[in-house]
């Protein structure tokens, strides 16, 4: 049986063991990188494929004549042609809860960075004000306390709900967004999605990237926020329409964003995000899910979805 990893070094550091893989077969394959004019190539004659965010179109999966089991090191599916892999009953399968806790510390890290401006006070001490200051501290940035601030969590999954639980024992209030357009009163345990933005000094974002959610937070969404609110988009780059963000951040509609996600990755066409040089926007080239610890979950995770499938079972099974 054969198997290849189209995108091995996403997850790759001399720390990761990839034994899991080798074990369900010896004939691995680990490629990494693979450009889109070479996946066809490489895939050939495998039964097992696994990856991270190289593209699966319905052209490379109907030349692909062996391949049984699509393995992705990562939740979204939205780089794999979906109907062309299950009209050739070809199993797709994705990783859960494999990096929530690193998810969460990346969050949390912005959050704080941002509410209490840890760059810019060090930035001073560095500048030689604090040597130079009247008083024992310097109070030249506001600092902004978690525990008098409200939480707008917009996707509410494995994710989403790992930030909440953080988010609780920080003593933050918690609103959990019903999707736009959907009216959730009646729900106790949600928040209507305009409401979120309005009433929140913080929103994070957590949901997958569909049709209904691309450009969720625009111009408009971003007005309704308050002055003061935070924005931190660890999920998928396309949720917020980058042109608008920066205006936001330019012109006061919203205090700060925290940004791991964009929506060409690498970005080689100048995404607007990464010209902005503000102090209130912090940019990180999607890490938040990726300490050692969660990608070695991530290798476990995948080994276990393809050992389930070659026993018969269903296991983190999307098709």
């Amino acid at each position: 049986m054969k198997a290849v990893f189209l995108d091995f070094a996403t997850v790759a550091s001399d720390t990761i063991d990839v034994s899991p893989l080798q074990q369900i077969t010896k004939e691995l394959t680990l490629y990494d990188h693979t450009p889109s004019d070479r996946v066809t190539t490489r895939i050939r004659g495998c039964e097992l494929v696994y990856l991270n965010k190289v593209q699966i179109t319905s052209d490379i999966i109907r030349a692909a004549s062996s391949l049984k089991f699509i393995g992705l090191i990562a939740t979204g599916v939205d780089n794999i042609d979906l109907e062309a892999a299950q009209q050739k009953n070809i199993a797709v399968c994705n990783i859960r809860a494999y990096c929530s806790k690193s998810v969460v510390e990346h969050v949390f890290g912005i959050l704080l960075e941002l509410t209490h401006n840890l760059s810019l006070y060090q930035r001073s001490v560095r500048k030689g004000n604090w040597q130079l200051a009247n008083n024992f501290c310097l109070l030249n940035y506001p600092i902004r306390q978690l525990s008098h601030m409200t939480l707008g969590i917009i996707g509410y999954g494995e994710l989403g709900k790992a930030v909440a639980k953080m988010a609780r024992a920080f003593g933050m209030k918690v609103l959990i967004s019903g999707r736009a357009g959907l009216d959730v009163s009646a729900d106790k345990s949600r928040t209507n999605f305009e409401d979120v933005l309005r009433e929140s000094d913080v929103i994070s974002l957590h949901c997958p990237l569909t049709a209904d959610t691309t450009n969720l937070i625009g111009a408009v969404e971003l007005k309704m926020m308050k002055t003061g609110a935070i924005l931190i988009n660890t999920a998928r780059g396309r949720l917020i329409d980058s042109t608008a963000l920066i205006y936001a951040l330019e012109n006061g509609i919203i205090s700060a964003a925290g940004i791991d996600v964009l929506a060409e990755e690498p970005p080689v066409n100048n995404d607007p995000i990464l010209d902005y040089d503000g102090d209130n926007l912090i940019v990180t080239p999607h890490i938040a899910w990726a300490t050692v610890e969660a990608r070695q979950n991530a290798i476990n995770e995948v080994a276990l979805n393809a050992q389930a499938f070659l026993a018969g079972n269903r296991r983190n099974r999307v098709i």
